[in-house]
């Protein structure tokens, strides 16, 4: 069975947003939406995707449903944010086996930002979560006692897309996600190319001598392309907010001259990475997914024709859109979990 979004899409183009919120802010479970999530049938298991803002978690029973899907808000972590974010995993772990008294897991998956080695469990550095060189992976299986799948974000979602979304026809295959920033991942022959953490960093790969970069270097494809950064080069330069990057497309597409010129130079960029990303590893297709990948024909038209006229002898990739969106990264956890059992 294959997933299918959680809930409609922001205008803003970011993660989708639940029906309902209980007190405080915090997300509440829709039961619409995980009623029509999927993996298949298998052992249950418990997921989690880890990120600066939010948590992702469910309870994926025998028959592949996702039960108590939920969004709640990552609490602060403290002095020692590995341990804390443990805590913070037992205790939805704690609620969601309450909640379904039913469903006895077998295994847990989570993943989280930043550089992760998954092969050591260890979560290398993370600078909005906080924690270096941290052994994240023993430290839930001690806690948890359960078998613990860990990876990192994007890769679980390049995962999930390749075996349930838009990657699933595809082995050799290159995943990014746009939005406020610009995320990557890498598959070879199915699996994905990790290089210990370091692989992947697409939106860091340099494509111009500038601007710089949050990451403090200058040129990255993330400092032109990202969609946060097109919404405020346009907020910068004609000291008007557009309602997030694909108002800037819009604009573009009515004769707005400088939303134009913002948005090409970020057809530019992004045309100049999936050629080096061509050159380089000759994927069968490229994967897009993210809040920018929802300006449809827009986007992928523009890129498969600047992209077909850069090209010259190499293979052209199939450019394609990610079809699990937000959910990817969790059900990614989930299939790495059902690894283990």
């Amino acid at each position: 069975m294959a997933p299918a979004e959680t809930a409609t899409p922001r205008r803003d183009g970011g993660e989708p947003s639940p029906s309902r919120r209980g007190v405080a802010g915090s997300r509440v479970p829709d039961a619409r939406a995980s009623a029509r999530l999927g993996i298949g049938e298998g052992a249950a298991v418990l997921a989690f995707d880890v990120g600066g803002t939010d948590i992702k978690s469910a309870i994926f029973d025998a028959y592949g449903t996702a039960l108590g899907l939920r969004r709640t808000p990552t609490p602060p972590l403290g002095d020692e944010p590995a341990a804390a974010l443990i805590e913070e995993l037992a205790r939805l772990s704690d609620e969601l086996r309450a909640q379904h008294p039913q469903v006895v897991p077998a295994a847990l998956g989570f993943v989280v930002p930043g550089i992760v080695d998954a092969d050591a469990g260890i979560g290398v550095f993370a600078s909005n979560l906080g924690w270096r060189d941290a052994p994240l992976r023993d430290l839930a299986a001690e806690r948890l006692q359960l078998p613990i799948a860990f990876d990192h974000d994007v890769r679980s979602a390049s995962w999930a897309e390749h075996r349930l979304g838009g990657a699933r026809a595809h082995d050799d295959v290159v995943v990014l996600i746009i939005g406020t920033g610009i995320a990557g991942a890498i598959l070879v022959g199915g699996e994905p190319y990790t290089a210990g953490g370091y692989a992947g960093e697409i939106g860091h790969s340099p494509i111009a001598d500038g601007p710089e970069c949050a990451c403090g270097a200058r040129g990255c494809l993330e400092a032109i392309a990202s969609a946060g950064v097109i919404a405020r080069r346009y907020a910068a330069e004609t000291g008007t907010t557009p309602d997030g990057a694909r108002d800037v497309i819009a604009r573009a597409a009515a004769g707005d001259a400088v939303a134009a010129r913002i948005w090409d130079d970020a057809l530019d960029a992004l045309t100049m990475s999936l050629a080096q990303l061509t050159a380089m590893f000759a994927p069968q297709a490229i994967v897009i997914g993210g809040g920018l990948s929802l300006a449809g024909g827009a986007l992928f038209d523009e890129l498969r024709t600047r992209l077909a006229a850069r090209l010259s002898f190499h293979r052209m990739p199939e450019l394609l859109p990610a079809e699990l969106q937000g959910n990817a990264g969790l059900i990614g956890a989930a299939l790495r979990a059902r690894e283990l059992t």
